[in-house]
């Protein structure tokens, strides 16, 4: 099923915030961190190592984040040059936290990634230090792993570089007040300068041959003293936004395999059938799709607030599917290299907050700039991470479809029998009697299965709602 997410407006004290506190009991997920792991990141705190660090607090940085955000990994600082640009980007150093093979350390390769619920989170590290003493919150001096990334006119990288150093953001904003300061003029020139360079990465996207798919979210909302869910369609600066940290994953990348030793994030191509059955669907929406014109373009031209737009780009997700983290030493990189998507060497390292395996490519990275062997720690732990990283993403998985078919089923608990105008978005290859529905009021994304009939990918179908309960039945429709 595609990859969704959910996020949670207004009061966490309702039946259905009471549900969701159920469901992390009911998976098994880990509770309040013990003692000493949070008595060590008290310590923490208190004492980071940070030695080592540069001064780089007269860099005005700035974070772009949900409102409600608190653990910040990332901070930027963008400058126009005399022949293009200078992307600064700080990520938070997590290292300087955590020691190797310490509790914090342990307990994080227990978690491996924070764990998102509508309604809150499972946090990697304690937040003391994911939400306080490391996170590039304003007004604060913060050890980072600080990037520096030239661009020319065309947006291309001429030269990387990462250090450490203690940096400190001037401000938080979010998404909608960036696009609102670019929109109406009225913002700094370093905010400015994210569309700009924003738009030249994504001309070096379309060069590359990658791929950004913008997926509208499921967003939870309160309604007439309820809640209801709508389609919350991206932005362009959240587009913009996060062409800088592609860059700065790509450009981890590089580094790694120039020095021989690195983990990357890879997605194999998808296999002809799986195009060409992307190309049906693109047909029955009524998706113009030429075929001398690569499926990039064709996404690259849709409206995600456009119901069918919405509806084929939820498919698209399906080529998306493989992904994985593969280690590389002594020079010799793997098969794949590469993701598909980016269309390029690509790693996860800008959100060591969390996700455990970019605290390792931060030091890998840190070490081939130093022109030095990574440490021990590093190389020790390099071999185990993908299989951690793969059960820990399949966990977070796991809670990600719980919580979207626990709102879902509440939201429709009182409307069983109703009859809902929906697209059919996947149809099970082994049993094309079942697939997905995108239904767009309210915003739902469910399974569907036929009596007897193959449903018909792509196309528009009446479905009628045969269950949804959430304390048993997950939502299921069936064609009307």
């Amino acid at each position: 099923m595609p990859r969704r997410h959910l996020r949670m407006t207004g009061p966490a004290d309702t039946p259905l915030g009471a549900s969701l506190r159920k469901l992390r009991t009911e998976l098994g997920l880990p509770d309040d961190f013990p003692a000493e792991v949070l008595a060590e990141a008290v310590q923490a705190a208190k004492d980071p190592a940070v030695s080592a660090h540069e001064d780089a607090t007269d860099l005005p940085f700035l974070t772009i984040d949900p409102p409600t955000s608190t653990d910040l990994d990332q901070a930027m600082h963008l400058e126009r040059r005399r022949h293009g640009y200078r992307v600064h980007y700080a990520i938070a150093d997590v290292a300087a936290f955590v020691r190797p093979g310490g509790a914090l350390d342990t307990e994080a390769h227990r978690r491996v990634t924070t764990l998102y619920f509508p309604d809150g989170k499972v946090p990697l590290h304690p937040t003391s230090i994911s939400e306080g003493a490391a996170s590039l919150l304003p007004g604060r001096t913060r050890p980072a792993a600080l990037w520096r990334i030239d661009l020319d006119n065309e947006g291309a990288v001429v030269a990387t570089s990462v250090r450490r150093a203690l940096v400190r953001s001037r401000a938080k904003l979010d998404h909608a007040g960036v696009q609102r300061q670019i929109d109406t003029g009225t913002a700094e020139e370093s905010v400015a300068l994210l569309r700009d360079i924003g738009r030249l990465r994504e001309e070096q996207e379309v060069v590359r041959g990658g791929i950004s798919l913008n997926v509208p979210e499921q967003e939870i909302v309160e309604r007439d003293g309820g809640y209801g869910l709508e389609y919350r369609a991206p932005l362009p600066a959240d587009g913009w936004n996060a062409q800088i940290s592609l860059l700065t994953g790509m450009a981890a990348a590089h580094l790694m395999a120039e020095t021989g030793t690195g983990i990357l994030r890879t997605l194999p191509v998808a296999p002809d059938g799986a195009v060409a059955r992307l190309r049906r669907s693109a047909e029955a929406l009524h998706i113009d799709w030429p075929h001398h014109v690569p499926y990039a373009q064709v996404v690259r031209s849709l409206d995600p607030r456009k119901a069918g737009h919405a509806a084929f780009l939820q498919e698209c997700t399906t080529l998306l599917r493989g992904a994985g983290y593969t280690v590389f030493e002594h020079g010799e990189l793997p098969t794949p290299a590469v993701h598909a998507a980016v269309a390029d060497l690509y790693t996860h390292c800008t959100a060591p907050l969390r996700r455990l395996v970019d605290r390792y490519a931060a030091e890998l990275c840190l070490a081939a700039v130093a022109e030095q062997d990574p440490p021990e720690w590093v190389r020790a732990a390099l071999p185990g991470l993908p299989k951690e990283m793969a059960d820990g993403t399949r966990r977070a998985n796991t809670v990600e479809r719980e919580c979207v078919d626990l709102v879902e089923a509440a939201l429709l608990k009182d409307r069983v029998g109703e009859v809902f105008d929906a697209y059919v978005v996947d149809v099970s290859e082994q049993e094309p009697t079942t697939g997905t529905v995108h239904i767009e009021e309210p915003a739902v994304v469910a399974p569907v299965e036929s009596d007897h009939e193959k449903l018909p990918l792509g196309e528009r179908l009446q479905v009628r709602l045969a269950q949804a309960d959430p304390g048993s039945a997950k939502v299921l429709f069936a064609p009307a």
